[in-house]
């Protein structure tokens, strides 16, 4: 049974970290120092549903943030985006859906993905929903005769499918008791002036009551995703003058109502609720790319010689224009992921992966339907949407959603806060060692190990099982729950400090839960290597009786995965035939009460790579 909505869906909850994101960040040098923070998930077309080209699918997503839930309250973010005509005046971020395709929307990606989410499995989750990012935005500023329509723009206003299509994804998934829809609603710099803001949120606010929607569907809205606005400028404010002169008469905020996301965010949802909306919206901010750190941050206001000097001397969002949004030069990571930040904000959120492309730099053959927008051609001198501006964009970028090291090497280097808070540590804890499991039944596995160090402290562990975040503990010890009797897995461990840095995994440790055969003899056997220098290795084996009689023997076995070869071995009898080893019990180890554990040790040769293999145990 699905849990009754909340005000905030973050105010107490943990957040799932994708694995697929944390292992390409993990992969970076220093990328271990972000690689535990949590991004959504994008089903950004329809076979992105199910999975696609080797991708985790969405109900594959949903299990493994089931497990790293392990019982407490839990937010999963999806991105919605997959509209007709999606995003009518960006290239890089067309999509597979023609203008007219409205019932495919309809009946080949929302359908099926309200039917995963409405799942009982998946009734204890926070599904917080991103919906349809930039396109409802794009029908007030790019349609309709203004200065800078495109005729896609026009062709989707004129045959509402923008409008249609997401009040029949809000309807469809808003029915689901657990999901969160979070509608888009662009950023300061796109919709900032009088004339944009309130044409937006009527339109948002037609969406959010059209194809049987309505605005108790909407739980909020979400600002700056996948683009790079401050947060907080904090060297002016809007309401600055210079020698009498306004700063909203500077080139860069040229009139507009707001120089930040903060100050847009929080009057967007004032503005929204008197248009209708419930007064318990709240907001999300994408600080993914906004932190603008570096050599370049200014240290403080600029001179005080003109309003533009002011403006520009002091500004940290150094991009040559505000519309400029494709993979920016000298852009950082900003804020982490914070719940309730401030007032009227639900969150700051990650939507926009760090790392992944906003489009290509030159035009690329793909059967993903994304264009080459010239916006991402840093040769590129601009069009009336950014002023005639040079893009600002980075070279050589892959397809929109695709890795890009460069731009995340770039984001790591800019990050503000800085990573390592503040520049002083950068010193990630020690691996830690001695992983091993104390105890082990059919359906839990506790494990220990010995702690890390660090310059400064150590704050905590994640426990990856399989290679997925299960769970963090303040101290060196887990107990994994919930899992399958007879079952062989694969845990690692990693330490962080107070200043985000990580270590790197430990080695991995295989540990088979007991049977559930409901008593008598039983056993399980835990495997872990103590060092290895590449030729070699020492390894050990805890046997546990986990049967409710005493064991007078037990054997375990295992099957290599390469061409290891055991030399010696102590406390046991050893048999290895090729690849398959059996080891059973010593004359004085045999014998163990319930609950109680016997070890072997051994040292091996091999060359090439060294698996750990799946043990299996025998009591008798």
């Amino acid at each position: 049974m699905s849990a009754a909505r909340v005000d905030n869906p973050y105010a107490g909850a943990g957040v799932y970290v994708n694995p697929e994101w944390s292992a390409r960040a993990a992969a970076e040098p220093g990328g271990s120092a972000v690689a535990g923070q949590p991004t959504a998930v994008w089903l950004d077309r329809i076979a992105a549903v199910q999975g696609a080209s080797g991708a985790m699918g969405l109900r594959a997503h949903l299990d493994a943030a089931v497990t790293q839930a392990a019982g407490r309250p839990f937010v999963v973010q999806l991105v919605i985006y997959d509209l007709p005509g999606r995003d009518c005046a960006a290239l890089a971020s067309n999509g597979e859906l023609g203008p007219t395709e409205l019932p495919r929307y309809k009946s080949e990606f929302i359908d099926p993905i309200a039917a995963i989410l409405a799942d009982p499995a998946y009734a204890g989750l926070r599904i917080v929903n991103t919906i349809e990012i930039d396109s409802l935005p794009n029908l007030v500023t790019n349609a309709g005769g203004t200065a800078t329509a495109t005729p896609q723009c026009d062709t989707m206003k004129a045959n509402g499918n923008y409008v249609n299509g997401v009040g029949y994804a809000l309807a469809k998934l808003g029915a689901v008791p657990n999901v969160y829809n979070y509608i888009d609603a662009g950023h300061h710099g796109w919709l900032g002036w009088d004339s944009n803001l309130d044409p937006a949120v009527q339109i948002l606010h037609q969406a959010a009551t059209a194809a049987g929607s309505t605005v108790a569907d909407v739980q909020g809205f979400v600002v700056n995703t996948a683009n790079y606005s401050a947060l907080k400028e904090p060297n002016f404010t809007v309401d600055d003058a210079v020698n009498g002169t306004s700063v909203r008469q500077s080139k860069w905020v040229d009139w507009n109502r707001y120089v930040d996301e903060l100050s847009y965010a929080q009057a967007f949802r004032q503005r929204a609720v008197a248009a209708g909306f419930d007064p318990g919206v709240g907001m999300l901010i994408d600080t993914s790319r906004n932190g603008w750190g570096g050599a370049a941050r200014p240290a403080g206001p600029g001179p005080t010689t003109g309003v533009d000097a002011y403006v520009d001397g002091g500004r940290i969002d150094r991009r040559l224009q505000t519309g400029n949004w494709c993979n920016q030069s000298g852009a950082g990571l900003g804020e982490r992921p914070t719940a309730a930040p401030q007032p009227g904000v639900d969150a700051y959120v990650w939507v926009k992966p760090p790392g992944e492309s906003d489009g290509a730099s030159s035009a690329v053959a793909n059967d993903e339907g994304k264009g080459f927008d010239r916006m991402c051609d840093p040769t590129y001198t601009g069009n009336a949407r950014n002023g005639n501006h040079m893009s600002g964009a980075l070279p050589n970028a892959p397809l929109a959603g695709h890795w890009f090291s460069a731009q995340f090497q770039e984001l790591l280097r800019n990050a503000y806060p800085p990573l390592g808070g503040g520049g002083g540590d950068t010193s990630a804890p020690s691996v830690p060692t001695g992983l091993r499991s104390t105890s082990v039944s059919a359906s839990a596995v506790s494990l220990a190990w010995t702690a890390s160090t660090d310059n400064t402290a150590v704050t905590g562990y994640d426990v990856y099982r399989g290679g997925v975040l299960v769970g963090s503990t303040s101290a060196p010890a887990y107990a994994d729950s919930g899992l399958s009797a007879s079952t062989a897995y694969s845990y690692t461990v990693r330490a962080r400090d107070a200043a985000g840095n990580a270590s790197a995994v430990s080695a991995a440790l295989t540990v088979t839960t007991a049977g559930d055969g409901g008593g008598g003899a039983g056993c399980t056997a835990a495997y872990s290597v103590s060092s290895d220098w590449g030729s070699g290795f020492n390894g050990a084996v805890t046997v546990t009786n986990t049967g409710t009689a005493p064991t007078t023997s037990w054997k375990v076995s295992w099957t290599w995965g390469g061409n290891q070869q055991i030399t010696n071995l102590w406390n046991g009898g050893l048999a290895q035939s090729g690849t398959a080893v059996t080891v059973v019990n010593a004359p004085y180890n045999g014998g163990l009460a319930p609950g109680a554990s016997a070890g072997f040790g051994f040292g091996a040769g091999y060359s090439g790579a060294n698996p750990s293999p799946t043990l299996t145990c025998t009591a008798g």
